[in-house]
């Protein structure tokens, strides 16, 4: 009996994970005191929070304080991409009535803007890689579909190896050549992955749409979802400000940093691809956006009266307790490893939630989310006796904006890829050009020296 059959394991089996998993909770657990007492650095974190530096980079920038006669003084947060401001950046292609993400995708790759000339012919390179190879979406995607999109995502980039003639070349042109044709063509794993699963587990129609080469990755991925294929400019513009403001983190976000890690290795481009993959998909990082819709779900079903802050102020204090939706005792999309005062992609984003609910008739849930921003830092503050300056993260209005797109709450983490591709892609060229040692950090072991003993003596 194969134990992935849960329904089919027996009595027996079951005392035998009820006896495992005793030993995993006595022989596993460790002492939360030790790390302090061997100045342990637990998840890459100084005292302060503030991260370990374990690398540099001329990608990405993430800032939130600086340091005035040596106190660390929280500031409004800035998210720079090759030293360009986000919001610079965005405002760019938004005034030009342009769609950004591809421009993005250059400027993390070579690290300059595109001219236009640049710019039309990465697009035309894009679109022609947009379209899977003979035989890929029947044997890798429509076969066993996944509850998961994000497992699917990343099979069928591990999949792609295969259909790679040259997957092992580790030189930088043959590298690029893969990222970009990765760029490309998550729209459509992503969409297809989809597919599979509302088909093969929903039950409804299934709908594979040939990917529009002259089209922008934000309308490809809108056309590719909807069984109609229809969008409006105003929603293609939103999912692509999304993709923007998800391409890049910095090298110390979990998922960029597993890329750096398992490309020091020297493994393939999309061993490392999935690997990120991997990290994102977790509910403590891409997958957080999901955690919030369901947060406010349960918000909106258990408030009599959305206006009332003193009632609003009450629920948020339940979820701290651990007294509502997940007993996690979390606020999720509130708090940033790095960001205090603000930050700049939440900024964004809210801005654009506001022209989509006036469209939807969706403002009074924008009030809704208005409020718990403006009082959720302090209760937390009050509750936990502090003073730590706090803000909304991007996880907060994502959700919100792909609710107001019709985006499936499935696809959520999956779009975040569709735009961190970009930047992964750059973190492990950079990673390739400059690392020369696997990055290997210590760990110290605390099991006393046991002597062994005999199969029979036991």
């Amino acid at each position: 009996m194969k134990w992935n059959d849960q329904s089919a394991i027996t009595e027996k089996d079951r005392q035998l994970l009820e006896k495992y998993n005793s030993y995993v909770g006595k022989n596993y657990y460790i002492n939360k005191d030790l790390y302090e007492r061997y100045n342990v650095k637990k998840g890459l974190r100084n005292a302060d929070g503030t991260g370990v530096l374990v690398g540099l980079t001329n990608i990405g920038d993430v800032h939130s304080y600086i340091i005035d006669e040596g106190e660390k003084v929280p500031v409004e947060g800035r998210l720079l991409y090759r030293g360009i401001d986000i919001y610079d950046l965005v405002e760019g292609f938004q005034r030009d009535k342009r769609f950004g993400f591809e421009e993005c995708c250059y400027l993390l790759l070579f690290g300059e803007l595109p001219s236009k000339h640049d710019l039309e012919e990465f697009n035309r390179l894009l679109g022609s890689n947009r379209e899977l190879q003979e035989g890929f979406t029947r044997e890798t995607i429509l076969k066993a579909p996944s509850w998961n999109i994000m497992n699917k995502l990343a099979r069928s980039v591990l999949a792609s190896y295969s259909y790679d003639e040259n997957p092992e070349d580790l030189g930088t042109e043959n590298v690029i050549r893969q990222c970009i044709t990765l760029i490309a063509s998550f729209p459509t794993m992503i969409a297809y992955g989809y597919q599979a699963l509302a088909h093969c587990h929903y039950n409804e129609s299934l709908h594979i749409h040939s990917p529009l080469p002259e089209k922008s990755t934000a309308e490809n991925l809108l056309h590719l979802i909807r069984p109609d294929g229809a969008y409006s400019q105003l929603e293609a513009e939103s999912l692509d400000l999304a993709l923007v403001l998800h391409a890049e983190h910095g090298g110390g976000n979990n998922s960029t940093f597993t890329a750096h890690v398992v490309s020091s290795s020297a493994t393939d481009t999309y061993s490392s691809v999935a690997a990120a993959l991997a990290s994102l998909k977790g509910s403590l990082h891409g997958g957080a956006n999901i955690k919030v819709m369901g947060m406010m779900e349960n918000i909106k079903n258990n408030l009599k009266d959305w206006e009332d802050e003193d009632e609003i102020e009450n629920y948020l204090l339940k979820l701290l307790k651990g007294e509502a939706f997940d007993n996690s005792g979390l606020i999720y999309g509130l708090g940033h490893a790095v960001y205090t005062l603000s930050d700049p992609r939440a900024v964004l984003l809210k801005e654009k939630a506001a022209s989509l609910a006036a469209v939807k008739g969706e403002e009074r849930e924008l009030e809704l989310y208005y409020k718990i921003e403006k009082l959720a830092p302090q209760v937390f503050n009050r509750y936990k006796e502090s003073d730590k300056p706090m803000c909304v993260n991007v996880d907060f209005y994502s959700g919100f904006v792909y609710k107001m797109l019709n985006i499936q709450v499935e696809l959520y983490t999956p779009l975040f890829a569709c735009g961190r591709i970009a930047g992964w892609s750059a973190h492990i060229l950079e990673e390739i050009i400059n690392g020369s040692k696997i990055i290997r950090p210590a760990f110290k072991n605390l099991c006393a020296k046991m002597d062994y003993q005999n199969l029979a003596d036991r």
